[in-house]
């Protein structure tokens, strides 16, 4: 059987720039704030917009008051976005062969509307896609749709019973080692891709070693 493959988004199929975003944020903010938003952990006003509890203009009311900024919308959508980079032609190829080989593919990302309207807007100008990055997967799981995020178990179990999946069957994609680390107690079978790896580099290999090389951790 060909295992399940589960991709997280940001850093794995889309490059991310985790530094811009703080950056950019920084120079809005009268007071020269650092917003409380890394790769490992971020704020309560993160994680509501990230599950869907927050509109996006709720979202920017919080970052004006968290942050002192003095910004306009567009302003505080394009600082927003600084993080976003590239979505490389070649991830998605590699994902369409896997496809087309039989694997089964699907997304689980922490993400917002904001983020997911300008991925798709870029997406649609450079690939013509008419769903974003739906159009290249079996499934996608956002967090902002399903009201959860990683690195919460929920939304994995979600994820796997909506594909019905087993845990042992999957390989999961992932860059964040605190979803790393969820994912590997559940069962899922992991790829982390920390730098310098890449989707392209790396998962080739992963599948041609699984299951040995990716089984499960043993308690």
């Amino acid at each position: 059987m060909l295992p399940h493959l589960l991709f997280d988004f940001g850093g794995v199929i889309i490059d991310l720039d985790y530094e811009a975003t703080p950056a950019a944020m920084r120079r809005l903010s009268r007071a020269g704030r650092n917003i409380a938003f890394t790769q490992a952990q971020q704020s309560e006003l993160f994680d509501r917009f990230e599950t869907g509890h927050l509109s996006a203009a709720e979202f920017r009311a919080g970052l004006r008051e968290a942050y002192d900024l003095d910004a306009t919308d567009a302003e505080i959508d394009a600082a927003w976005h600084a993080i976003l980079l590239d979505v490389p032609a070649e991830r998605l190829a590699l994902i369409g062969q896997l496809r087309q080989q039989g694997h089964q593919t699907a997304l689980l990302s922490n993400t917002n509307t904001l983020h997911i309207a300008e991925i798709n807007r870029r997406l649609a100008t450079q690939y013509g896609f008419k769903h974003g990055i739906a159009d290249v997967l079996d499934r996608v799981f956002y967090s902002q749709e399903v009201g959860l995020r990683k690195p919460g178990e929920e939304i994995f179990r979600h994820a796997l019973a909506e594909m019905n999946w087993q845990p042992e069957d999957v390989l999961f994609i992932e860059d964040s080692p605190q979803h790393v680390a969820t994912a590997r107690r559940l069962g899922l079978r992991v790829l982390h891709l920390a730098p310098p790896l890449t989707l392209t580099s790396a998962l080739p290999e992963a599948l041609r070693a699984f299951p040995r090389e990716y089984a499960p951790a043993t308690a």
